[in-house]
């Protein structure tokens, strides 16, 4: 039986491979701590303000 769709399905997550310059990592990363953040999770904040900004 399929699940029913609902909060399951809007959190699903994709993959990616992502290549970034060391220096681009390395300023990432630094953000990131400074947010109480990990790295994914400051790239994926990063994506998410940029797609509402362009949005608008």
């Amino acid at each position: 039986m399929p699940d029913k769709p609902g909060k399951k399905d809007k959190d699903a997550r994709k993959q990616i491979i992502l290549r970034l310059p060391e220096s681009l990592w390395t300023e990432i990363a630094r953000w990131a701590e400074d947010d109480f953040r990990s790295i994914n999770g400051q790239i994926e904040y990063l994506l998410t303000q940029s797609v509402k900004e362009h949005r608008k």
